[in-house]
Order: C-alpha cells, then sequence, then structure tokens
C-alpha cells in the first residue's frame, strides 16, 4: 500500500475560482457494506429487509441497512482487499471511513486509461473480487465527487463532466450537500431555500449577511466548488480510544479501570508507530450527552503507559465529581514527534523500568492478545470493554 493520501484547505484559493478542468477525483462507497458482508455469509436473505447492529437490548445504532429495509424508513468496514484494489489505480488514496475512500485519478491514464474508463473498471473489480457491491462518482472536486457516489446508488457510477457541477447539483435539496445538516437545512428553509438551485440564485453577500463566513462556504459548495487538496501524510495526527458504556455509571472503580484500559491501548498503538505524544486528552459524556474535553501538555514527548496514566488519572479527578453518571469515556494522544528523548525528569533507573516494562508487555499483548496482559489498575470491570 503507498502512503494514504489527506485533504487539506488551499487557504489561497480565490473565491471565484472554478473546478478544476478535469474530472478526475473519485469517491469510492461501498453500498449497505456490513449488510453486504452479512449476506455473503446468508445468501438466503438476500431480498429481505437486513439490519444489522448491536443486540436489541442494548445500546447501539443501525450500523447498515438494506435497501430493502430502507423502504421501511430505516437507515445506516471497507475490507483490506478493498483498499489494495484502490492502490492499483492510483498512488493517492484517501480512506474517508471505513467503507468510503477518494483517490485521485490524475496523471494514471496511460496506465488506466482516460477517468472514467479506469472508475469503471475499479469499481467492477472491486465487486469480483469481494463479492461486495460499490458505487462510485467522478468530478472535479472533492465535493462533486461525494455527491456524484450517492446519486449512484446502489451498484452504479456517475460523471460529472468539468463545466457541469452547478446544472448536477441544481435539482438536488440542500441536504445534499455535504456539511449542510438539520441545523443549516432549518435556516435555509426559512428564507424559502430547499433545493440547491435555490441557493445558487442567492448572491453571495445575502448568504454571508445570514450565516457569516459560513454563508461564503454555502456559495461555493452550491456550484460544487472546494478548497481542498489531496497531500501525502503517512502519520497519524492522533491516536484515541473511547468506551461507551451499556448502562449509565458513576461506579469509581470501573471508570478508573477503563480509563487504565483506554490509556493502555493507545500508549501500546503509540509505541508500535514509533512516535511519541506530549499531549494527552481526556473526553467524558454525562448521561444527558454533555461532553466534556480537557487536555495537558507533558514537559517532554513519551511513549509510556505511567507518564499517561498519572496525567489522564489527574485530569479525570479535575473534571468528575465522583458523583455524577457518565456515558463514555475517552483517552487521545497527540502532538506526535518521532524519536526518543523523553522524561528527562524521571530518574533514569525508574525510566529505564518502565520502558523495559513496556517493551515486555507489548511482546506479550503481541503473542496472547492486548486483553491478556493488563496492568494492575484495569483489570476490574471489564465486561463492557470492546
Amino acid at each position: 500500500m503507498p502512503k494514504l493520501a489527506h485533504f487539506r484547505a488551499k487557504h489561497d484559493s480565490p473565491l471565484a475560482a472554478a473546478a478544476d478542468s478535469t474530472a478526475a477525483i473519485l469517491h469510492v462507497d461501498m453500498d449497505a457494506f456490513f449488510v453486504s458482508v452479512e449476506l455473503l455469509a446468508r445468501p438466503e436473505l438476500k431480498g429481505f429487509p437486513v439490519v444489522v447492529g448491536g443486540q436489541r437490548d442494548q445500546r447501539g445504532v443501525v450500523t447498515s441497512a438494506s435497501y430493502e429495509a430502507r423502504r421501511f424508513g430505516v437507515h445506516s468496514a471497507m475490507p483490506l482487499r478493498t483498499a489494495a484494489i484502490l492502490a492499483k489505480y492510483s498512488p493517492i488514496v484517501e480512506m474517508a471511513s471505513i467503507d468510503e475512500a477518494y483517490l485521485d485519478l490524475a496523471g494514471t491514464e496511460r496506465l488506466h486509461g482516460p477517468s472514467l474508463s479506469a472508475a469503471n473498471k475499479l469499481l467492477r473489480e472491486v465487486t469480483a473480487t469481494t463479492a461486495l457491491p460499490c458505487s462510485g462518482g467522478l468530478g472535479a472536486t472533492r465535493l462533486v465527487a461525494k455527491v456524484a457516489s450517492d446519486q449512484a446508488k446502489p451498484r452504479g457510477l456517475v460523471w460529472v463532466p468539468p463545466g457541469s457541477e452547478a446544472a448536477f447539483l441544481a435539482p438536488l435539496v440542500v441536504r445534499r450537500i455535504p456539511g449542510i445538516g438539520k441545523v443549516t437545512e432549518a435556516a435555509l428553509k426559512t428564507l424559502g431555500i430547499e433545493t440547491i438551485a435555490q441557493l445558487q440564485a442567492l448572491p453571495r453577500e445575502r448568504l454571508e449577511e445570514s450565516f457569516g463566513r459560513w454563508g461564503t462556504a454555502l456559495y461555493r459548495k452550491a456550484r460544487g466548488i472546494d478548497s481542498y487538496e489531496f497531500f501525502v501524510d503517512a502519520e497519524a495526527k492522533s491516536l484515541s480510544h473511547n468506551q461507551t458504556f451499556g448502562e449509565d455509571t458513576n461506579d469509581a472503580e470501573k471508570l478508573h479501570s477503563t480509563i487504565s484500559y483506554l490509556c493502555q491501548k493507545a500508549s501500546k498503538r503509540l509505541r508500535d508507530a514509533g512516535l511519541h505524544a506530549r499531549t494527552v486528552t481526556l473526553t467524558i459524556r454525562f448521561a444527558d450527552f454533555t461532553t466534556i474535553t480537557r487536555s495537558q501538555t507533558l514537559a517532554e514527548p513519551s511513549d509510556l503507559d505511567a507518564v499517561f496514566l498519572k496525567t489522564i488519572r489527574d485530569l479525570f479527578s479535575r473534571s468528575w465529581d465522583g458523583r455524577a453518571t457518565l456515558r463514555l469515556v475517552g483517552v487521545a494522544l497527540t502532538s506526535f514527534s518521532a524519536g526518543s528523548g523523553q522524561l528527562d525528569l524521571l530518574d533514569p533507573g525508574r525510566r529505564e523500568k518502565l520502558e523495559r516494562l513496556a517493551r515486555t508487555t507489548d511482546r506479550l499483548r503481541d503473542k496472547f492478545g492486548f486483553s491478556k496482559v493488563q496492568l494492575g489498575g484495569s483489570l476490574a470491570n471489564r465486561g463492557d470493554r470492546d
């Protein structure tokens, strides 16, 4: 696999700039992915309403619903084999989520032919290789490619030729534009705006008057213009693990144990990547869904569980009163650096012991599984854990 690509904003992108002249950005989206995987194992369910999710008596959401189930109002992982196929068609792939990705097909014409032909071959190869259905959208911008793939479902490919972006978007409802949710949709409706064509008819100044800087973005989005470019960056910007409890809890032992477990998981991933982190972040969500985050930056970067655990426990003690029931806790590590140079503030002997402990536990976890080797603070109340 090549390095994965991400998108970043081009801050110098002029407002009036048209979409790129070549439609070479492909958005690939697996159709009802988890249901499709289930149907591979249980083909007798084909044609029936099928929903994949958690247990009926536990918390959870619909992960995926078949198109037959969606007719009843039920709405909602890209496998490694699929990701490998994508890499054959472009050196620049952005995994947008577990079941969708963007590819930049520009410059691949000599290998795979014109972008439309390459996109068609790619989608056919994914389905032929994995037996999973997928759809695609091909356009000059990331936004247009995303909307086009939504319009192509199921098992289709929609190409939006350069220069036709505004006309393609015009008949669609405003919610089809990525980034427009219920709140913005309601605000636009008060202005009499329900379709993208109506949004296109509004002057930029009117939108900016009503929505501020978001109004400028709406003006661009309605015309299929986005200000993002691919850039290649294999390093993650954060490592995080969250746990949603089956039932809201204020059990101190359970909460502290879970935080320890999540912190150890993040620390292990950090060491596996050969990275050190300097910022530790705690997330807690209360029973009423109020969510707070608290962060602390260390004096020196580290990759050791003990250092992160001490910090996360301090943050937790300052954020939780010991009585409120919690729905979720999470731990994140950020501000990465490569190499060592860590923890000069620690006694050298203690640092050596901690590093030796980390190496030993990592080897045991790799051999027997992560959950089989835990520090003492995370051994209790393991029933809720993912």
